[in-house]
């Protein structure tokens, strides 16, 4: 819906350093394994091995690769044989080689490990935890999974990208989709480096990917040795070195920065980079009058139609999302479940829509620019298109709205009733919409 009344949810950012036009179907997950055994790899970097000899009574890591493999079939079964598909994936033994080399690099650094007599239940337990984190990942699927990832990381670093900072949602929101992209990079390249990986290499089935999750999940939350016997894991330091790296905050007078200056210093001053910027942002922000008071009608139109409906919850939904506050602050306020907010969310979309395209379409078509008169918001050339495109009798209603006809006499010329006038309606204007955005 193209419709300018409350702030969009924020979509998750996907993982740019993913190449999803490649995505098969397979398996994925890994995550943080190691806290089940602190300090056994706390380094952010691993050394890879190839071939390590089995420790003590331990596996060595075809064996153990196997056994993973194994178990991997197992749980893949009832779901591959529901899709007709191999139980196993195509990159599963690559995937549980490297988990079980993983597995048999953490085992041997650990002396606890070494010397407790069990490397072996170790080796197993170390394995099927990262198996089943990638399992995870992999029935969330690629998308569900990076939502879910990234969400997870978001949280994690929320506070520590801008501590000490006055921002908004919507500044410190795109704050932490810089941070990310960057640290996603900076995954895949420890990913190559730890399991000695091609350096163009690139996760291509589902399998791969939900591994790369799993191990960006494990690898964020590495917990890293900081002096005087403290820790921290390893995307915190890596989010406060980036809060260190951005530019101090100059302060500027308002006043100053739109006024014309007086004297050499107050010259010198208003040539000033930071204060060109404030002057620019501040020209493209400018509000048209005239734009706000349309807005502000629709506000208002809006919240009447909401009330008739018996859409009180809405209402208070609308009212603070115009505030630009966060789910979790709008959740906390309403209190409400994630699962509740889901279900508002859906009911408002409906409302606005139908607010939109059938209840006071004009209105909210004059606010967007997109009038009757103005071609529903599309250049000659779109406009062109899309009329050619429907059919004569959608055309000849098209023609009696712009030709300002009164909606009894257009049903009296189209034979149909008012309520079949109005769908036909809608549904052009749908058309248009999606003329417009696709």
């Amino acid at each position: 819906m193209n419709v300018k009344i409350a702030t969009s949810l924020n979509q998750v950012s996907d993982i740019s350093s993913i190449d999803r036009t490649e995505i098969a179907p397979d398996i994925n997950n890994d995550h943080d394994s190691e806290s089940l055994l602190r300090g056994a790899n706390a380094n952010p970097t691993v050394a890879a091995t190839a071939a390590i000899a089995p420790i003590g009574n331990g596996l060595s890591a075809e064996v153990l690769a196997s056994e993973l493999l194994s178990e991997l079939a197992a749980k893949l079964e009832n779901k591959s044989s529901i899709r007709g598909a191999k139980a196993t994936p195509r990159s599963g033994q690559a995937v549980a080689m490297r988990i079980a080399k993983e597995v048999e690099r953490i085992c041997q650094k650990s002396d606890r490990i070494k010397n407790s007599g069990q490397v072996h239940s170790w080796q197993l337990t170390l394995g099927r935890h990262r198996l089943q984190k990638c399992l995870e990942f992999y029935k969330l699927g690629s998308h569900q999974g990076r939502v879910e990832l990234h969400s997870q990381l978001s949280s994690i670093v929320y506070r520590h990208v801008a501590p000490n900072q006055n921002l908004s949602f919507q500044a410190r929101y795109n704050l932490i989709e810089d941070f990310l992209q960057n640290f996603y990079i900076e995954v895949l390249r420890a990913f190559r480096r730890e399991h000695e990986m091609p350096a163009d290499y690139t996760p291509r089935t589902q399998l791969e990917l939900a591994e790369y999750m799993a191990f960006t999940e494990q690898y964020a939350k590495r917990r890293i040795n900081l002096p005087g016997r403290y820790n921290q894991q390893l995307i915190v330091l890596r989010a406060q070195g980036f809060a260190n790296g951005q530019p101090k905050e100059t302060v500027l007078d308002i006043e100053q920065a739109v006024e014309f200056p007086k004297g050499e210093e107050a010259e010198a001053h208003n040539r000033s980079y930071a204060v060109q910027q404030v002057r620019e942002q501040m020209i493209s922000e400018a509000a048209d009058p005239s734009d706000k008071v349309v807005r502000d009608r629709v506000i208002a139109e809006l919240m009447e139609y909401l009330e008739s409906q018996n859409q009180s919850d809405c209402i208070d939904y609308l009212v603070l999302k115009l505030q630009d506050l966060s789910a979790p602050e709008i959740d906390s306020i309403l209190g409400l479940s994630p699962r509740q907010r889901d279900y508002l969310q859906q009911r408002f979309k409906y409302h606005v829509e139908k607010f939109a395209r059938q209840h006071n379409w004009k209105l909210v078509h004059q606010w967007l620019g997109a009038d009757i008169d103005q071609n529903l918001g599309m250049s000659e050339q779109q406009w062109q298109a899309f009329v050619s495109g429907l059919t004569p009798a959608v055309q000849q209603l098209l023609k009696l709205k712009r030709s300002g006809v009164s909606d009894a006499d257009i049903a009296r010329t189209l034979k149909c009733s008012a309520k079949q006038l109005q769908k036909r309606w809608s549904h052009l204007l749908e058309l248009a919409w999606q003329a417009r955005n696709g």
